[in-house]
């Protein structure tokens, strides 16, 4: 099947992705989305038709499927964002790659990401929101809580765990946010050259002095030892460090909009420090910051008494998953006490987020401590003029002026 094959012009599906016009809440068109059907048709940008996935049921299975595939190199894989058009088949570990190669390459990182070691660093990033949140008192309203709060907990978090010098940190998160804010195929990957010849050197210079980073773990246990080259250490580097603080970045602005906009149900977090971690999972549900995953099916397969054909686009939507009335009652209500521990935040399957006992960590020490230590924030401004970033990037503020 050739790319010309799957390609038309689409006019009867409606235009994927689509903006948010409230932060936390999805898109208008998906209203029309959410029928009985568990999957709908839509049409990417360059009038290629896909499978959008509704249901709950439905793309946990799906996500769980081998017949699925996440092989970014495949010729006719799905392009839903202009600036990854000519990606020349380059294929990202982990989040690009099936299985066995993925399967590989996630076994060298789970020990690193495990929730023991997670554990052992929620002192560190305690004194770190501590700090940053003195920094705060200190300035005084009017704040802007990504760059000064939400922005410096992850990029400081993923550095120490890596193994990445601090320093270097407004280099890297530019780059990082050129890269995947990219308007053009040529922009991202201008940001994805100066970012991979960043940590080319980094990792050529822990070979030369070792330090005691994930990024000095896997030179030693792997470089070193010949399972993986160079180059490969160095996209994971990337991946890791790109992921590791753009997602959880929005997560931690967005939560806290989600709480200031909720008010009364910040006395959950106040009154019951034990009922954080469940504050967390209801918020991963609520915002679901990553709005879809992007597959391709690579056999025939029956979806809710569809068939979706091999070489069909398949994008599943975390979205509409995390607000399934079959998985969920009242979805589209915040409810700081729900049990909501089978959301699809962090995807699922063999693919599901690396990083997600990190995330947690950060969200619980970010989230529980900013609203302990003031409980009056609010928004600066009305809630129709925060900034919002574009449907096909990770959702959330890109400012957010708060007071107090």
């Amino acid at each position: 099947m050739t790319e010309t094959d799957i390609r038309h012009t689409g006019s009867e599906a409606p235009a994927f992705p689509q903006d948010r016009t409230c932060p936390y809440q999805p898109p208008q068109a998906y209203t029309e989305w959410r029928g009985e059907s568990p999957l709908t048709r839509v049409t990417l940008f360059d009038g290629r038709p896909a499978w959008l996935i509704t249901g709950h049921a439905e793309g946990r299975a799906l996500l769980a499927d081998p017949r699925l595939s996440s092989d970014w190199g495949h010729p006719v894989f799905p392009v839903v964002v202009q600036r990854t058009e000519d990606r020349g088949g380059l294929a990202f570990p982990l989040i690009g790659v099936d299985d066995p190669l993925h399967a590989r390459q996630r076994r060298m990182l789970i020990p690193s990401f495990g929730v023991k070691r997670m554990n052992a660093i929620r002192p560190s990033l305690q004194s770190l929101v501590d700090r940053l949140l003195d920094d705060m008192l200190a300035k005084g309203p009017v704040v802007d809580l990504v760059s000064a709060f939400a922005l410096p907990v992850p990029s400081m978090a993923i550095c120490e765990l890596l193994g990445v010098p601090y320093g270097d940190h407004d280099f890297f998160e530019e780059c990082s946010r050129d890269f995947v804010g990219a308007a053009t195929s040529g922009e991202a990957d201008a940001a994805f050259a100066k970012l991979y010849q960043y940590l080319h050197g980094l990792v050529a210079k822990k070979q030369a002095e070792p330090g005691d980073g994930l990024l000095d773990e896997l030179i030693a246990r792997q470089l070193e030892e010949g399972e993986l080259d160079h180059n490969e250490v160095v996209m994971i580097a990337l991946v890791l460090l790109v992921a590791g603080h753009e997602t959880t970045v929005n997560a931690i602005a967005l939560g806290a909009l989600t709480l200031m906009q909720h008010p009364e149900q910040i006395e959950v977090l106040l009154n019951d420090p034990a009922a954080v971690p469940g504050v967390v999972e209801e918020l991963l549900r609520f915002t679901s910051v990553s709005d879809y995953m992007v597959r391709m099916a690579k056999e025939d397969i029956e979806v809710g008494g569809t068939t979706v054909k091999a070489g069909d686009a398949v994008l599943v939507s975390i979205t509409l998953m995390n607000r399934d009335a079959k998985a969920y009652d009242d979805p589209d209500v915040f409810d700081a006490r729900r049990n909501a521990r089978h959301h699809v935040g962090f995807g699922h399957g063999i693919h599901q987020c690396l990083g997600q006992n990190l995330a947690r960590a950060e969200l619980e020490i970010a989230l529980g401590t900013l609203f302990t230590r003031i409980p009056g924030l609010r928004l600066a401004v009305p809630l129709d003029e925060v900034p919002l970033k574009a449907g096909h990037d990770a959702q959330g503020p890109i400012e957010l002026p708060v007071t107090w």
